[in-house]
């Protein structure tokens, strides 16, 4: 499973000019899950998502985590994460998770987080989304589990 993990000042999500999820400060992570990933993949993706020190401290070191902050966290779907570029000049997804099947995880994503975390917006799986953020620092990770 891969979080593309996004620092931001703000985040949000709108499908048909409607505002589906929205954040201040805090993660935007976009996700993607792969043909191989289960439950506990998305279990141990969501923990290092709200652990993840990426946040600055007093010694303007990245010490904090989302946790230590209690920012927002704006989970978005997206298959393309799962993408062979290895070759060619056209993307392979011979390695995404069928759409039931990405749609399942990354639903128990978002019941997972909003467990964990008081903010926790998400955009809609399938949909055509367009995300907006600015990105603080930038700071931008690829976590894979």
């Amino acid at each position: 499973m891969i979080g593309l993990l996004q620092r931001v000042t703000q985040a949000r999500v709108e499908v048909e000019d409607e505002v589906v999820g929205e954040i201040g400060p805090g993660l935007l992570v976009l996700i993607g899950v792969e043909r191989e990933d289960t439950e506990t993949k998305a279990e141990r993706l969501l923990e290092r998502i709200l652990s993840y020190r990426v946040f600055p401290d007093a010694d303007d070191r990245m010490n904090l985590s989302l946790k230590d902050t209690a920012g927002g966290l704006l989970l978005v779907p997206q298959f393309t994460l799962a993408a062979d570029t290895r070759k060619g000049n056209r993307p392979g997804f011979s390695g995404a998770a069928k759409p039931d099947d990405g749609q399942y995880l990354f639903n128990h994503v978002f019941a997972l987080a909003r467990e964990q975390h008081a903010i926790v917006e998400k955009g809609l799986f399938g949909a055509d989304m367009q995300v907006s953020l600015t990105n603080d620092g930038p700071v931008t990770f690829w976590l894979q589990t």
